[in-house]
């Protein structure tokens, strides 16, 4: 009798933490406004005078849930886009934006899952954020975004076992 009162003590406690542990906000979006100049790098773009003041907005946005850690890709106006929140979240201690690779969302996706961080923000691409929120919510109910289109964050919310995802524009 003790060894199966242990046994589903074992297993209510396991239950216990996997819950604890998908209690997470995951908010995805897409870099600010790029600059797309005959003159703009190609290759790796950085941010126009409109995507900085974006990137600027998007600190009074995102703050309120308290912020975490934030990922971004490896390219300028990704990374110009997360760093005023970076900067902005904790002015004694700058949180560093941590590198993922868009080519494997699933992946990263499963890594979003087990963090132990209460709100992730991660910024993408046009085609990879919503991709991203549809390895999230495990459906195929994003599309990828156009390419003039920058106003649109995901905010996905973990809790338990229940999946809520809604997007907002700003």
């Amino acid at each position: 009798m003790r060894i199966i009162f242990a046994l589903f003590l074992v297993l209510f406690l396991f239950d216990v933490t996997n819950l604890k542990a998908q209690n997470i906000t995951i908010i995805l979006l897409r870099h600010a406004e790029k600059d797309i100049s005959p003159t703009a790098n190609k290759e790796d773009p950085e941010l126009t005078a409109i995507g900085k003041q974006r990137a600027a907005r998007l600190v009074e946005i995102v703050k309120k849930y308290n912020p975490e850690q934030i990922f971004s890709t490896v390219f300028k106006r990704a990374r110009f886009t997360a760093e005023p929140l970076a900067e902005q979240i904790d002015p004694l201690y700058r949180i560093q934006i941590q590198g993922y690779d868009y080519n494997y969302l699933d992946d990263f996706a499963e890594k979003l899952l087990k963090s132990k961080a209460k709100c992730v923000v991660v910024v993408g691409h046009n085609t990879t954020t919503p991709m991203l929120a549809n390895a999230l919510i495990k459906q195929d109910k994003y599309q990828f975004m156009e390419d003039g289109e920058y106003n649109k964050i995901w905010i996905i919310k973990i809790r338990g076992k229940k999946i809520f995802d809604e997007v907002i524009e700003y």
